[in-house]
């Protein structure tokens, strides 16, 4: 997992719509990528429309959410319809891009181990610099803590 003070691995993803996303696009906003497990599932959900709920707040602070799953394109245009999330949801179907932020980890559920994305959120300052990592996020409250460092960023 990439640690604060060192760069963001660069990236490009297929959003939602097909089109692809260059993190490099983004040098001159904050940004705040955040991992999730899958769309569709309740906690994800939940963390995805705090995320719509503070949208305004975050757009106004300068910054752009970008959400990361291993979902495909096609998943994530109706996880983002049904919710009508505002911002791009990006397919790592090939893991690259979780690999690259150490966000993929063998979990333990009901006694079945498996490997997939611990929920993690990295706040990216203006310059690509990973300024702040929330790894193993909780959802409840999650959303407060990120607006917060990107308040201080502005």
């Amino acid at each position: 997992m990439p640690e604060e003070g060192t760069m963001a691995p660069d990236f490009t993803l297929e959003n939602q719509d097909g089109q692809p996303i260059h993190l490099a696009d983004y040098r001159g906003k904050v940004v705040v990528l955040y991992f999730y497990p899958k769309d569709n599932t309740p906690g994800c959900t939940k963390e995805a429309c705090s995320f719509r709920d503070a949208s305004s707040e975050l757009t106004d602070a300068g910054a752009v959410v970008l959400g990361v799953s291993r979902d495909t394109a096609s998943s994530h245009r109706r996880f983002a319809d049904k919710f009508e999330l505002p911002f791009p949801l990006l397919a790592d179907t090939e893991e690259e891009v979780c690999n690259a932020y150490g966000v993929l980890q063998e979990k333990n559920m009901y006694g079945k181990k498996s490997i997939g994305i611990v929920r993690s959120t990295f706040v990216i300052d203006k310059d690509g610099k990973i300024v702040k990592v929330f790894p193993k996020v909780k959802v409840d409250g999650h959303v407060d803590e990120v607006l917060e460092v990107v308040r201080q960023l502005g």
